[in-house]
């Protein structure tokens, strides 16, 4: 009977949990770079690239999935190389030394792209 209960219970509990999570809110924290952080790095670099006069992008959001270590150092950010393999446009946003930990000493992240629409 107890279990009967506690599985919806914990059910419900998830749900409220992920229907309140957003990019918005996962900022960074003194071990995990947020990914709010990152995609504001993708935005200031493509905000540079828009300036340029060609069509303008827009960022679009970085992968919920991915979770990496505070970066030490300020991030970087570039378009994702197409020898990489990628198939859509996307800029890498990179930390080439993060926070002392067992996972990772560096990492970069690819954050999606596309062009905006034109107005008329």
């Amino acid at each position: 009977m107890l279990r009967s209960i506690l599985l919806p219970a914990t059910l419900s509990a998830c749900v409220l949990c992920l229907t309140s999570w957003s990019i918005e809110t996962d900022r960074s924290t003194e071990y995990k770079h947020g990914l709010f952080e990152i995609r504001e790095e993708a935005r200031h670099f493509v905000e540079r690239e828009n300036t340029k006069g060609q069509q303008p992008w827009e960022v679009l959001e970085p992968n919920a999935k991915v979770l990496v270590p505070r970066c030490a150092v300020p991030l970087r950010s570039q378009w994702t190389p197409k020898s990489l393999g990628r198939s859509k446009p996307s800029v890498m946003v990179m930390c080439a030394t993060a926070v002392p930990n067992d996972v990772m000493s560096h990492w970069d992240v690819h954050v999606p792209v596309q062009r905006k629409p034109h107005h008329p």
